[in-house]
């Protein structure tokens, strides 16, 4: 196993989601890699190799016309997403991995060599497939090849973000699709303005409390991390409020998220917070669907939402903060570091209109000097060998 495996399997280890694993035709590595790495008593519910025929087709109610298909692995995800249900702890977040393929074996095959693995959770199911050089690869290459994807898929479902590199030869991809779970996908359409993913790893339309009664961490969670857990703990501390993150696909300063990115990072969430996904890029607008809500920001956030660059003027700056006003909501604003300085809110200019929007969380309470960036710095090579 290389390093960059072993962590990644560490990662997943640490995640609080378990599993359920359905396979045929190979991927057995995958399960290798997770079971020698100590902690996959946290991960694995079970895991079954359908070998034979019969094995396969009892788990999809009858043969299937080509053993090696999307729909294959979708029909093995979503039984080994009911089992793990069923073998899991109440609370417990699950997915269920289907994986299906053909590779090389003692004797020549008429067809193509290829995979096709598929993660199912309370989201949606998130689809990879891949045909394979025929006869560039020995089987041992082969198995490996496609335990990869096997391992970088059930890491995505885990919500862990960090990524291996699957070695393909000129010619190859890897298809990839997400068919979101009927509530996402009715917020897909824009028919909802938010959704609500519960710590329970329940999907649901809104967060598990009264209006005006909670606090919320927004962010791209790039990944999550200890200092986004750790503003929300304290957080709760200070405002005595129950806290929840906000992960919104628009922003004002970075590129739309589609649904399909933000599943892996929504899938960070169920076992640790409530997590709602909006659209909405303006805390005005934030305001609108939660009021009365307290946002916890950092002061390099809490600079932005007083900078005129992002207003067309004053007066439209102005009227922002007053509608967050008028929802009843306001700002939690922890100390942030930028370059050799720690910023906090004394640092920043707030016009007197505005003042009583905004309290300081004291670094006493909460400091923290980490960003996702960093982490994702910290990858490094290891994210691609």
């Amino acid at each position: 196993m290389t390093d960059s495996l072993l962590e990644l399997v560490t990662e997943v280890h640490a995640a609080p989601s378990m599993l359920v694993y359905e396979f045929a035709g190979a991927g057995v590595q995958a399960l290798a890699w997770l079971h020698a790495v100590g902690g996959s008593s946290r991960t694995v519910l079970e895991a079954t190799d359908r070998y034979a025929p019969r094995s396969l087709a009892e788990v999809l109610d009858g043969p299937p016309t080509k053993a090696v298909s999307v729909d294959v692995a979708r029909g093995l995800a979503r039984h080994a997403f009911v089992r793990a249900a069923r073998l899991a702890d109440a609370g417990v977040s699950v997915v269920g991995i289907g994986c299906t393929a053909t590779i090389a074996t003692d004797r020549r095959k008429r067809g193509e060599h290829g995979a096709a693995i598929v993660a199912a959770s309370v989201l949606g199911t998130l689809e990879r497939s891949l045909v394979l050089r025929k006869g560039d690869r020995d089987r041992d290459a082969e198995e490996v090849l496609v335990s990869r994807l096997v391992l970088q898929t059930i890491a995505s479902a885990s919500g862990v973000l960090r990524r291996v590199r699957t070695p393909l030869l000129e010619g190859e991809e890897i298809e990839e699709r997400f068919e979101s779970a009927p509530l996402l996908a009715s917020f897909e359409r824009g028919e909802r303005q938010q959704i609500a993913l519960d710590a329970d790893g329940s999907l649901c339309a809104d967060l598990p409390w009264p209006v005006g009664g909670g606090a919320l961490v927004s962010g791209a969670f790039n990944p999550l991390h200890e200092g986004h857990l750790g503003l929300a703990a304290a957080a709760h501390r200070h405002l005595g409020r129950p806290v929840a993150f906000e992960l919104a696909l628009a922003n004002a300063e970075k590129p739309t998220i589609d649904v399909a990115e933000s599943y892996p990072r929504a899938m960070q969430f169920p076992g640790r917070a409530p997590l709602l996904v909006t659209r909405a890029p303006l805390f005005s607008e934030k305001a609108a669907l939660a009021p009365g809500s307290v946002f916890v920001i950092g002061a390099d956030t809490a600079a932005r939402v007083l900078s005129e660059r992002f207003y067309r003027d004053a007066l439209s700056l102005d009227a922002a903060l007053d509608a967050v006003r008028e929802h009843g909501s306001s700002f939690l604003v922890a100390g942030r570091r930028s370059g050799e300085r720690f910023v906090t809110l004394a640092d920043i200019a707030i016009p007197a209109r505005h003042v009583d929007l905004f309290e300081a969380l004291p670094e006493e309470a909460f400091r923290a000097d980490v960003s996702s960036s960093g982490i994702r710095e910290g990858w490094g090579t290891g994210a691609a060998a």
